[in-house]
């Protein structure tokens, strides 16, 4: 995260709402800790997908992260016949 809390703090409401109301399958996000950045796993159908929400982020079209990446991330499921494809987001802080 940028060092700016005060529109941190202001965007933080639109941020949460946004992965809210998008409800992608398989989402779990959260802050870091020292509140640095934080961490957004989902699944889609294409990393292309993924690169659209992301970019949507209320967070990133501040610009308020010094940076975030799309990454996507193969889970090994408990069972080795099912493998999980899954999209992950992290801003990274300073």
């Amino acid at each position: 995260m940028k060092d700016d809390p005060d529109r941190v703090r202001a965007l933080a409401p639109d941020q949460v709402s946004y992965w809210h109301a998008l409800d992608p399958p398989g989402y779990i996000g959260g802050p870091r800790a020292d509140r640095s950045g934080g961490l957004i796993t989902f699944e889609t159908g294409s990393v292309e997908e993924a690169e659209r929400l992301v970019a949507a982020d209320p967070f990133v079209r501040a610009e308020l992260l010094e940076s975030s990446w799309v990454k996507e991330w193969t889970v090994k499921a408990p069972d080795p016949a099912r493998d999980l494809r899954t999209a992950a987001t992290g801003p990274v802080g300073r």
